[in-house]
């Protein structure tokens, strides 16, 4: 017989069906139906799809969890029942409903520990259509929060084995724990932000490392003016990694260019810390002189004289001279090439 409504009782569970309203109400209060393996599957993908596989994770515990304490809580308040009697009313209601087949092979309300197997959940269904080989845990959560609800205390869960994983059902068990879910969001959001904080680490390394490649290529260039006559201008403070590599490309691009004469422009030099620098423009001098180059001081500043001066060394084995015109001027006189209209004195 067709009908737009009415009420069916099966198991002991009310259900009620009014098409004109458009309403479906499952013992007494508002429901909906969904199909599993379409529907609430796309659900569970779009969630983990947009979360993340660990993200969804927990959201599908906090979920589940929330929602069986609320059902926990209906039946420890409402009805006048023992906490047997109340999980054996939910396990019928759910089974009702199509969660699935739930047994209780061990419950023990003073220690408040519990065992159940999950056979053919939907849940089960939704993970066998995403060709999951580990069922996901929002079923476990629930009935942990429906246990928290009946005995008043937050309860934990570990699932011993998955109904995917090649078994018959899902064994799950349940104790009182500490931990709750809020623990669990709160852990989660603080290693993203470790995670986040490791990633930017990861980055301003990777361009600091890029940075200092750059600063490396870009300081000190060897430029060659002249056959001959290189020029090579130091800019900044000098310490002693810097001064060492500066040393060495020297030394190697010397040979390269056959330099007869080597102009060192301390124009950009800081006068304020001078320790590397003068040992440095000394052992050039040394290295150079070594290699058959004679060494030029040039853009030496009124500051840059004064710290000069306060070293321990002596600069009378180097020509100086005020701008770098007059050093490249001076070196042309000594290969022979000088404008004799210009006067360097």
């Amino acid at each position: 017989m067709k009908t737009n409504s009415g009420n069916f009782n099966i198991g002991g569970v009310t259900f009620n069906w009014d098409l004109n309203k458009g309403k479906f109400s499952y013992e007494g209060r508002d429901a909906v139906l969904f199909w599993i393996t379409t529907a609430m599957k796309t659900f569970f993908d779009t969630i983990e799809e947009i979360s993340g596989e660990e993200a969804s994770r927990l959201v599908f515990e906090a979920s589940g969890f929330r929602q069986g304490v609320v059902v926990g809580d209906y039946f420890e308040k409402v009805k006048s029942v023992t906490p047997e009697e109340a999980i054996e009313m939910i396990t019928n209601t759910y089974a009702a409903a199509g969660w699935g087949l739930v047994k209780i092979e061990e419950l023990n309300p003073e220690s408040k520990i519990v065992r159940i197997h999950l056979k053919d959940s939907w849940e089960y269904k939704i993970n066998v259509e995403q060709g999951k080989k580990v069922g996901s845990n929002f079923l476990p959560a629930h009935y942990a929060g429906v246990f928290s609800g009946l005995f008043g205390t937050n309860m934990g869960f570990d699932v011993v084995q998955y109904q995917q994983s090649k078994h018959d059902y899902t064994i799950v068990e349940f104790y009182p724990s500490k931990v709750t879910i809020r623990d669990n969001v709160h852990q989660l959001a603080r290693k993203k932000e470790l995670d986040q904080i490791l990633q930017l680490e990861a980055l301003v390394e990777d361009k600091t490392r890029d940075l200092k490649k750059l600063v490396k290529k870009l300081s000190s260039p060897f430029i060659p003016v002249l056959d001959e006559v290189v020029v090579v201008p130091l800019i900044g403070e000098y310490n002693e990694e810097r001064s060492e590599e500066l040393l060495e490309k020297i030394i190697t691009q010397l040979p390269h260019y056959q330099a007869r004469f080597l102009i060192l422009d301390l124009t950009g030099v800081e006068s304020t810390e001078f320790t590397y620098m003068a040992a440095l423009i000394r052992e050039i001098g040394s290295s150079a002189s070594i290699m058959g180059t004679e060494t030029f001081l040039v853009g030496i500043t009124p500051d840059l004289c004064k710290s000069l001066t306060k070293t321990d060394l002596t600069w009378d084995s180097f020509q100086c001279f005020h701008t770098l015109q007059h050093g490249i001027y001076y070196a042309l006189g000594q290969l022979g090439k000088a404008d004799p209209h210009i006067d360097i004195k």
